[in-house]
């Protein structure tokens, strides 16, 4: 595969709205030891990459300045010690930055290969939202086939997989949304009851459907005002896993209400932990997950593709949050 040595990409020019997303030419990047090279065929568009762009995210001190943190292509060039992949292979990525650009780089444990019958778009939606999903629904929150699950934002990129992949494993869903559309997706994707957190309460909903038993996990990616309510939600023995907050990052809590019933907190952010740590993720992935979507049992939900160029465009719809599933840039 032939390499040109510049490549168009969207830079950040200052931290701001989707405006300061500015198409740009770069050098394209050079594998390092046990990288690979890929070129991109789609980007996901994630919440991160719009919280970096406002200068409320900083990328690690050793990733691209450039966002996209997942995408889809082909390797074009392999670095020192990579035996996994070959030039020519189709890949889906985790990336720790640099996903909105036509070549970017990322350690070779953190692709995977496109499933079976998946187009580049649909795989180009996979991997931030699995990766976050899988760590922290079951190897950090530990659902079992039996359980009772309950995901916020239900209608998001990440409460569509976590939905599919909870519903899969055998336990019953629930999950709240912004409106009945966005409820009734989460009804369709294996949601038990979705509640419309804008005309009904959460916790009434929950308890009464549960029997007053409550949940055994929640995933929540709200913080703030939800945080006392999910603790309310929660089964004794119950799991709280926040991996994000649209609202505060500081709340007030009953610690008596957490000791009673033995609940767990905890939470989780994918970016900053260790390349080994994701690659065990990925493992676990390849293992558990891949096999759903080769067969089409599971597969991620599209709301929209824009052009690379028009990346600032993807970010106003994802911050619209008129969307549903997954908003990708095609490269």
């Amino acid at each position: 595969m032939k390499i040109p040595q510049k490549m168009t990409v969207v830079e950040i020019t200052e931290p701001g709205g989707p405006e300061v997303l500015v198409p740009n030419q770069r050098d394209v990047p050079e594998p390092g030891h046990g990288q690979i090279l890929i070129k991109v065929a789609a980007a996901g568009v994630n919440r991160p990459d719009a919280m970096q762009r406002a200068g409320k995210y900083a990328p690690p001190p050793d990733a691209s300045d450039l966002p996209g943190l997942e995408c889809a292509g082909t390797v074009a060039a392999i670095g020192a010690g990579v035996t996994r992949w070959a030039v020519g292979d189709d890949v889906c990525a985790l990336l720790p930055g640099g996903g909105y650009a036509e070549f970017t780089v990322t350690h070779q444990d953190h692709a995977l290969p496109v499933p079976q019958g998946m187009t580049m778009i649909e795989a180009a939606a996979l991997c931030e939202t699995h990766f976050t999903v899988y760590s922290n629904v079951f190897m950090r929150g530990g659902l079992q086939a039996g359980e009772t699950f309950l995901v916020h934002g239900g209608s998001s990129g990440i409460g569509t997989t976590a939905i599919q992949l909870a519903h899969a494993a055998g336990a019953r869903v629930f999950a709240t949304a912004g409106n009945a559309e966005k409820c009734a997706k989460c009804v369709e994707l294996g949601a038990e009851r979705a509640v419309n957190y804008r005309d009904e309460d959460f916790v009434a909903v929950i308890k009464e459907a549960t029997e007053r038993r409550g949940v055994d996990l929640i995933l929540d990616m709200v913080g703030g005002s939800y945080v006392p309510r999910n603790i309310k939600c929660l089964a004794m023995e119950g799991r709280l896993v926040q991996i994000a907050f649209l609202e505060a990052p500081v709340v007030e809590l009953n610690l008596a209400l957490m000791m009673v019933k033995r609940l767990t907190l905890t939470g989780s952010t994918l970016r900053p932990q260790s390349d080994i740590a994701k690659a065990k993720i990925a493992d676990a992935l390849r293992e558990e997950i891949w096999p759903l979507l080769d067969m089409g049992k599971v597969k991620p939900v599209m709301d929209s593709t824009f052009p690379l160029a028009q990346a600032a465009d993807a970010h106003a719809r994802m911050e619209s949050s008129a969307h549903i599933g997954k908003i990708v840039l095609t490269v």
